[in-house]
């Protein structure tokens, strides 16, 4: 079928190779040479086609490679004794332009940069040249398109330049320096088929960087109208942000309101029930006096009585006083603390005070004390890892009371020589390095309270 045998030896290799690559989808054929026909028969066909258009092409290349020279060369041949005076007609900017373009293979970049200006401008500067040189060689009776003058001028400009040009030239390379004269001599030196390419390519240079200006100019175009359109967002997102921030500042504001109210109201209910109090131990005390009662045992309760809410007032009078365990304690625990005390003093008061918060620990001592034998058995005499685990087993519920105490780090508490593995302690109570801390600041009153350990079976104080 190809008719050579180089060409055959590169099919059959062809064929085996494809073999390899197939050998595991032609592992259940019994019979290859069907397969191998086929597939040699299928490559034959490709690579005569293949050599078809190969041929095919060189030879319309040669046809155009001929056409093009000779045109060009006859064209050529009439506007070259014109083409030094026409240069000479054009104003600086045109035969710079020129000059850059096609005698030196500036492309539009350079030429742009050379010139000072954007890129377009320096391709519509070369437009405006060529157009001008095409009306001098009108003028002269050579007639050419503005696209052929620029085939020829890229074919021809350097390699026949005008004896006039050719000493410009010249003169500005003995300035610059030996790179333009090298340029020259090997444009002087290119064949036929190279200064075609070299129109091809430049025609080609030429539309890209024409259809590159016109995309720069859209996508320039887009971003401005991309940019009005989002001025009035930002705007928006900004209006927007401004809002939020007040509101946020406004929600603020309520939450601490609401809260300073809460506060008020819990002042304004405890005040009325003082006041409510007062006014029945004020009825009272009156109507002890119009009865004209002098029994000094009615007069030593009430005596008692007004030390009670002494003490109670000085509760409320005096920061940082007040414990949460003071609420553990009953009537009579009151009485019987201030049966014998006079409270004339402050300093009486602060005893009171404090013998009054160690009994309220120790009421709160008896309390953790059951919830632990409890929650013991109901966990397999286990102790609990976290004061939180207590709560459902605290009665009354005082849980609470619970934030100002901690569990010690095992091993730092000892009673009698003995080391207890679980003990309940006041926060504050021990050092950083859990030693019993000597100092009472944490203390409502440091002189007259005592810390207090609370631990399976008893507790005691120090």
């Amino acid at each position: 079928m190809v008719r050579d045998a180089h060409l055959a030896q590169d099919i059959t290799q062809a064929v085996f190779v494809a073999l390899s690559q197939n050998a595991s989808d032609l592992a259940d054929r019994t019979v290859l040479a069907g397969w191998l026909y086929r597939t040699a028969q299928n490559l034959a066909a490709n690579a005569v086609r293949s050599d078809v258009r190969r041929r095919a092409r060189e030879h319309e290349a040669g046809v155009m490679n001929e056409l093009l020279s000779s045109d060009s060369d006859s064209t050529w041949d009439h506007i070259a004794p014109h083409l030094d005076s026409a240069l000479g007609e054009l104003n600086d900017a045109e035969r710079d332009a020129l000059l850059l373009r096609y005698f030196q293979r500036k492309s539009a970049r350079e030429m742009a940069q050379a010139l000072g200006v954007s890129d377009e401008a320096a391709q519509k500067r070369v437009g405006r040249a060529v157009e001008r040189l095409r009306e001098l060689f009108a003028k002269r009776g050579v007639t050419v398109g503005a696209s052929g003058l620029v085939v020829i001028l890229s074919a021809n400009a350097v390699a026949a330049s005008p004896i006039g040009l050719s000493t410009t030239v010249t003169a500005a390379a003995a300035l610059a320096g030996k790179t333009f004269a090298t340029t020259a001599t090997t444009a002087i030196a290119m064949t036929t088929l190279q200064k075609s390419l070299i129109t091809v390519a430049l025609v080609a240079a030429i539309g890209t960087g024409l259809y590159e200006a016109s995309r720069v100019a859209e996508q320039q175009k887009e971003l401005r109208a991309l940019v009005q359109r989002q001025a009035p967002l930002t705007g928006q997102v900004d209006q927007l942000t401004r809002e939020r921030d007040d509101f946020a500042r406004q929600l603020t504001t309520l939450r601490n309101d609401n809260e300073r109210l809460h506060r008020d109201t819990e002042e304004l209910l405890k005040l009325r029930g003082e006041v409510a109090r007062l006014r029945n131990a004020s009825h009272e005390i009156a109507s002890a006096k119009g009865s004209g009662h002098n029994d000094p045992t009615e007069i030593a309760m009430r005596s008692w009585l007004k030390r009670v809410t002494l003490l109670k007032q000085r509760f409320e009078q005096w920061p940082g006083k007040k414990t949460p365990e003071l609420s553990l304690l009953a009537e009579e625990d009151w009485l019987k603390e201030t049966e014998n005390r006079n409270l004339e003093t402050d300093e009486d008061c602060r005893q009171a005070m404090g013998k009054l918060r160690d009994h309220a620990k120790e009421k709160m001592a008896a309390l953790v004390d059951k919830a632990l034998e409890e929650y013991s058995k109901a966990n397999n005499e286990q102790l609990p890892a976290d004061l939180s685990q207590l709560k459902p087993y605290l009665n009354p519920p005082v849980d609470s009371f619970l934030d100002g105490y901690e569990i010690a780090k095992p091993g730092t508490v000892k009673v009698s020589n003995r080391t207890l593995t679980w003990a309940m302690v006041e926060k504050g109570s021990y050092t950083p390095g859990r030693v019993p801390a000597s100092h009472r600041e944490v203390l409502a009153d440091r002189e007259h309270d005592m810390f207090i350990v609370i631990y399976q079976g008893g507790h005691y104080r120090y």
